[in-house]
């Protein structure tokens, strides 16, 4: 397993021991990985080569997923996990870093790109919509009703309908069954609902960082596929690969496919 060639660590922040693994590389570039809303570091398994032995990698577990648990009575927010991340700089030492974020991870991956852009020097976002995206009245009017549709939904059909939506393949599906199980429904409902949070429009926002952008043709998740598109065609600093025969979890439906644009961006 990849993992053993690497160290756990924690660090403790607002409330929680935020656990993360760094494997050590020979250079001076350092890659963090934020995964996506509901699972946790392992979804990165087939990326844990990206970067060859000179770059330090990093992968966490966001509070409130995996070994990142949240203490008792504090519910999950964003700004937290905001927090968290200028927190793991400053743990590792980083001044500026290359992220690579999916789905939530690629939310974050965003808003410390807003807020903080001498802290990033690329962006790699996977099968994640756009921060400062302009968003129809329905699309705003499907957000403001996801937490109390999702409290309609029996836990295990949830599982189910979300683990079908994550990946092509019967192994991603499992992954992602077994990490939600590991998970309440209150949780999942507090944390989709935090994302949606970070959500705030600004059509003239341009990245001055470059941004390489993944999405599984076979993503059905919301608008992200659709807003990926037009996000490339808006701000010439991004580049978009379609990923064929892959789904939201387009990096580990073909990991080669995506392990390939990414080597090649870096």
């Amino acid at each position: 397993m990849p993992w053993a060639n690497m160290r756990e660590a924690s660090f403790h922040n607002l409330d929680c021991d935020v656990h993360y693994w760094h494997r050590l590389g020979t250079g001076d570039q350092h890659i963090l990985f934020f995964h996506g809303a509901g699972v946790d570091h392992e979804m990165f398994e087939p990326q844990t080569g990206v970067g060859g032995d000179s770059s330090h990698l990093v992968f966490w577990d966001a509070r409130g997923h995996g070994a990142s648990q949240l203490a008792a009575g504090r519910a999950f927010s964003f700004e937290d996990m905001i927090d968290d991340c200028r927190k793991l700089y400053e743990t590792l030492g980083i001044d500026e870093a290359i992220l690579v974020g999916q789905s939530m991870g690629g939310n974050l991956a965003q808003e410390i790109a807003c807020r903080h852009p001498e802290m990033v020097r690329k962006l790699v976002l996977i099968d994640c919509t756009k921060n400062t995206g302009k968003l129809t009245v329905l699309e705003k009017l499907t957000l403001k009703a996801s937490s109390l549709i999702f409290a309609c939904y029996p836990w295990g059909t949830l599982i189910r309908q979300s683990a079908d939506a994550c990946g092509n393949k019967a192994e991603v599906k499992q992954y992602v069954r077994r990490c939600f199980q590991r998970m309440d429904k209150a949780t999942f409902i507090d944390i989709m609902g935090a994302v949606t949070g970070c959500l705030h429009e600004d059509v003239a926002f341009r990245f001055p960082q470059p941004v390489l952008l993944l999405c599984g043709a076979d993503d059905k998740s919301g608008n992200i596929r659709a807003s990926m598109t037009a996000w490339a065609q808006a701000d010439e600093n991004c580049t978009l690969f379609m990923i064929e025969n892959a789904g939201h979890n387009a990096n580990q439906d073909q990991p080669e496919a995506v392990n390939r644009h990414i080597s090649d961006f870096l």
